[in-house]
């Protein structure tokens, strides 16, 4: 068996693996049904379909955006890795994919290329496929499939079924200014899915995921595709700056509401905590650690002194992982390139439709789980 075969066999065992998990991770948002539940028929599995082909997809234009184009440019890379994952381990069934380039790109305008024909192509992907989901929405009964005890409310069930003691343990999808712009402009007003329910739209969920990862790989930081844009926009100094002010911000968002006060037992202990984490997280930055160590206290003084003044005021703790995967192991910063070129102004605007598109599709808060006492 020759290495190029044994590779093509590994990507797309890789693909089947991925198809079959997203597909069950459908299954799971859409009905409850896991594949070890008794009863768990075939044609549960193809329930799964609607989410994991659209995901896919629009998954797979993404890296194909970066392939083709490092092709073009005659930059040795790989197909597609794509990372299946237990729905149990991960509730997407993915973890996405990501192609390996085989050679170091020298030269600025290879590398923006190359960063931004992946998320560009994505998002136009997922605003295809939202733009369907959107114009086919299911009357509002359809609901009913899924919670059959809303019907005895009619269509007025959402006065009645929200509220903070009926929706323990719920799951709530965030809002991003692409998907406020589909339910105010495109969609029919009545059909809209409240935020509780947007899983049980498998299309629907798939394209509000996109959009997520997207914005995910947009960030202006490092050398995410977000990174590769900002370093061909501004350059190194440029980069550096603002890919250091983003990721501050991101951190100071995801432990905004850690501290609790209302009692110095409750939040003393978390000090350190907190403040060690941030250090570890900014180190990323590849400063002296003197340096970085004022910045991680910067940092929690204000998160306490917001505590203190806005008490209910909440961050997202889900950025947390992300965030010190990048200060830890990616780093903030983006190494210089042998090549400076300077971008035309085709480049340039398209540049900075990237960024527009990273902000019309960040979502603050993605996902929350509605907790014991009612609150995110």
């Amino acid at each position: 068996m020759s290495p190029k075969f044994r590779s093509t066999l590994l990507h797309i065992s890789l693909f089947v693996i991925t198809f079959a998990t997203t597909t069950l991770a459908g299954v799971q948002w859409a009905s409850g049904k896991t594949i070890d539940m008794a009863g768990f028929s075939w044609a549960d599995f193809l329930t799964g379909l609607p989410y994991s082909v659209s995901f896919l997809f629009i998954l797979t234009v993404h890296e194909f955006g970066h392939y083709f184009t490092a092709l073009y440019y005659r930059v040795r890379t790989s197909l597609p890795y794509y990372i299946p994952l237990p729905p149990f381990v991960f509730l997407f069934g993915t973890m996405g994919a990501v192609i390996r380039i085989r050679e170091r790109i020298s030269s600025k305008q290879q590398q923006f290329d190359i960063g931004i024909a992946g998320p560009i192509a994505g998002f136009i992907a997922a605003f295809v496929i939202l733009w369907y989901a959107f114009t086919h929405l299911p009357p509002p009964e359809y609901v009913f499939q899924f919670h059959p005890e809303y019907a005895k409310y009619g269509l007025n069930y959402a006065k009645f079924v929200y509220s903070p003691e009926h929706m323990k343990g719920a799951v709530v999808m965030g809002q991003n200014l692409l998907f406020v712009f589909f339910e105010k402009f495109v969609a029919d007003p009545s059909r809209v899915p409240n935020p509780y329910e947007i899983m049980h739209y498998p299309v629907l969920f798939a394209g509000f995921l996109s959009l997520v990862f997207t914005s995910l790989n947009l960030l202006p930081v490092g050398q995410l595709d977000g990174g590769h844009v900002l370093y061909g926009l501004l350059g190194y100094e440029g980069h550096r700056k603002v890919a250091s002010v983003v990721f501050m911000i991101l951190l100071f968002f995801a432990g905004l509401g850690y501290v609790d006060l209302s009692s110095i037992n409750a939040w003393s202990w978390k000090i350190p905590l907190a403040v060690g984490f941030s250090f570890v997280c900014l180190t990323g930055l590849r400063r002296p650690w003197q340096e970085i160590l004022i910045y991680a206290l910067s940092i929690f003084v204000l998160q306490f002194i917001l505590a203190l003044s806005f008490p209910k005021l909440q961050g997202y703790p889900g950025w947390a992982l992300f965030l010190f995967i990048i200060g830890r192991f990616i780093g903030v910063q983006h190494p210089p390139v042998l090549i400076e070129e300077p971008l035309g102004w085709g480049r340039k605007v398209l540049g900075w439709l990237a960024l527009l598109i990273f902000i019309v599709c960040f979502t603050p808060a993605p996902i929350e789980v509605i907790g014991p006492t009612g609150a995110p």
